[in-house]
């Protein structure tokens, strides 16, 4: 007789499966698709644009359903958006590396929705 082993599933909620992973993301790649939750919100400040004029930009901290952490930067309109506790949905983003340390944005075609 062969023996039988009990699979055990994690399930977690919905909105987290098939999405990418915090631990998947690579420097100078696209984001197909993930979802965050937004554990930390710093204070938006002003930047100059290198051809020019001003925007805000605001730094975050978006956290996935397996404790993967990541900062998120939103630019203008993006910011007022967002707000900590909020989860998030992130498509067609952008991951670049800055300071040693990856960064989340939706760059030039993404976009970013709440749940």
């Amino acid at each position: 007789m062969g023996s039988r082993h009990a699979v055990i599933l994690n399930i977690t909620s919905p909105i987290f499966c098939d999405k990418m992973k915090v631990s998947e993301l690579k420097a100078n790649k696209n984001v197909d698709e993930i979802v965050l939750k937004i554990v930390e919100k710093k204070e938006p400040r002003e930047v100059f644009r290198r051809y020019g004029g001003t925007a805000k930009v605001c730094d975050l901290i978006g956290e996935d359903d397996e404790g993967g952490r990541v900062q998120i930067t939103l630019w203008n309109d993006e910011i007022d958006m967002v707000e900590e506790n909020d989860i998030i949905k992130i498509t067609d983003g952008w991951v670049k590396e800055w300071n040693n340390q990856l960064q989340i944005s939706t760059g030039r075609s993404g976009k970013i929705e709440k749940i």
